[in-house]
């Protein structure tokens, strides 16, 4: 399999990410994103007229939407990524997918407004990321009451890689996670998970701070 990455993109890492987790060898080609724009040349714009990364290329296949990818490797090497297959806990599986666009949209778009410069309303990008930052907050700590520690299920899916990394990254886009001790908690445990591997801006697990407490019920 082979990806066209960008190392500082949060979308190519979840790829990287759920294939070091499911002990997946990708081929890694190297998109120069930014500043040369290659994900908007010929080459790349035939694999994929949106002209976004990453882009996964096994064989005849190419995707070119992350949530299908996070799929596509935990179909092929990791099943138990996808869930137990119990209703319940399937559709909220495809829900936090899509709630993930939204990380994108808000966090991923402030981030871009202070890292790379691109146009935007900081204010309404870092207020949408916050809305949608409580509301994995709520997300979690309803879990948490459940005895879970994942957003989904007791063990962690494809779900909580698709919105960790947008999270992780939140402060890159001047949003603070420290309101946060439910989401610092999950954090800590994908964190922890073997096989974990590091992205540029994500702290290494031992220099996180003293794990945080939640108090029953808090949001």
């Amino acid at each position: 399999m082979k990806l066209y990455d960008y190392v500082l993109s949060p979308s190519c890492y979840k790829v990287r990410l759920m294939a070091a987790l499911t002990r997946v060898k990708l081929e890694i080609r190297a998109v120069d994103f930014h500043p040369g724009a290659e994900h908007r040349g010929p080459e790349l714009m035939a694999l994929n007229p949106a002209g976004s990364i990453p882009i996964l290329e096994d064989g005849d296949l190419i995707l070119s939407e992350s949530a299908a990818m996070l799929t596509y490797l935990a179909a092929n090497a990791g099943p138990e990524w996808l869930g137990s297959g119990a209703p319940e806990e399937t559709a909220r599986i495809q829900q936090w997918l899509s709630f993930a666009h939204r990380l994108t949209a808000s966090l991923g778009g402030a981030r871009l407004h202070e890292m790379l410069l691109r146009p935007g309303d900081i204010g309404a990008l870092q207020a949408q990321g916050i809305a949608a930052l409580r509301e994995l907050e709520a997300g979690l700590v309803e879990q948490g009451l459940r005895g879970m520690r994942f957003i989904a299920s007791d063990q962690p899916t494809i779900a909580d890689i698709a919105c960790f990394p947008y999270v992780a990254l939140a402060p890159d886009g001047g949003i603070p996670l420290a309101p946060y001790p439910a989401i610092r908690l999950w954090s800590r445990a994908i964190r922890g998970l073997d096989n974990f591997i590091e992205m540029p801006g994500i702290p290494r697990l031992h220099e996180l701070k003293p794990e945080p407490h939640v108090e029953p019920g808090e949001v």
